[in-house]
């Protein structure tokens, strides 16, 4: 099991953290007005309504207010922002060590995947595949909150991760693996390819999701993840869904899973909901679960979290 950090309670103090691209002032400020309301204090930090193009502030400033959060002892939670471009950017300048000394729930999905399992990787820190600032608006659904805050505030073990009523998970392999969950949103991932951040997927499951990708990109994603070992080291897949994902030359999302994933013949469940579908299941990335292909389960089996 990977370092868990303390769950959060309320009245804990929520460090807001933009590592990625820039997000305007006004929407920050409403967001964390609804964090507020829940009963959290909030601690924002330093560059967090900071705009430098397409990040928010240069590499160092915004690993630098990540790390002011880990070491500051009243901050409970750090919750980032948004995703967009350039989470990957500040990874050189994290002190692994440090954050691995204080552990602390760290949530996000999409660019911010890339953080979260380098922080799993590096500091052996379960983080969360879940929400960010951003969805905390009064239209996201009950489902979404259930999952973060079941993951993030209970000891509940094992715990079940469920789809919403009418969006059923499937199972296209059969099998039954327990292993630490790792993975995220595919572009961040493939990113990582060649570099000290790569993400290690031996003897682990992992999953994936994805945004705005015609089915030719995936094709490309899956090519370079088969390229670089990633599907022959894991032992078991899930795959997220690929939300707004163009058709393109006839060839759905659904037939790259078949033409590539079943025929690796590893337990392969397909349709989670979660990252950039609008219902969010709570993924703890380092966590280990049991992923039942054949009773169509997913589970995680020991709190994510620590009384």
């Amino acid at each position: 099991m990977g370092n868990r950090p303390p769950l959060l309670q309320a009245g804990d103090s929520i460090g807001l953290v933009t590592p990625g691209s820039p997000i305007d002032a006004n929407m920050i400020n409403a967001r964390a007005q609804n964090l507020s309301e829940m009963g959290f204090n909030i601690v924002f930090g330093q560059n967090v309504y900071s705009f430098d193009g397409i990040v928010a502030a240069p590499a160092e400033q915004r690993a630098e207010d990540i790390m002011n959060m880990f070491i500051n002892p009243d901050v409970k939670m750090i919750m980032t922002t948004r995703g967009g471009t350039g989470v990957q950017t500040l990874l050189p300048y994290l002190d692994f060590d440090v954050i691995r000394n204080n552990p602390k729930i760290i949530s996000g999905y999409s660019d911010i995947t890339v953080l979260l399992n380098a922080l799993y990787q590096f500091s052996n820190l379960i983080t969360f595949h879940s929400l960010m600032l951003i969805d905390f608006r009064l239209d996201t659904p009950a489902y979404n909150y259930n999952q973060f805050f079941e993951a993030t505030s209970t000891l509940i073990s094992p715990r079940s991760i469920q789809n919403p009523p009418n969006m059923p998970l499937t199972s296209l392999v059969q099998g039954n693996v327990t292993a630490p969950i790792v993975g995220g949103n595919m572009t961040s991932l493939v990113n990582t390819l060649g570099t000290p951040y790569e993400i290690e997927t031996t003897g682990k499951i992992l999953f994936l999701e994805e945004i705005n990708a015609p089915t030719n990109m995936i094709y490309r994603y899956f090519t370079q993840l088969s390229m670089a070992g990633k599907f022959q080291d894991c032992i078991g897949i899930v795959m997220g869904e690929c939300t707004n994902c163009l058709v393109s030359y006839g060839t759905t999302y659904t037939d790259l899973i078949n033409n590539w994933l079943v025929l690796l013949g590893k337990p392969l469940m397909v349709n989670l909901a979660t990252g950039h579908g609008f219902y969010k299941a709570a993924i703890p990335i380092g966590a280990t679960v049991n992923l039942d292909t054949t009773e169509n389960t997913i589970s995680v089996l020991e709190p994510s979290v620590s009384s």
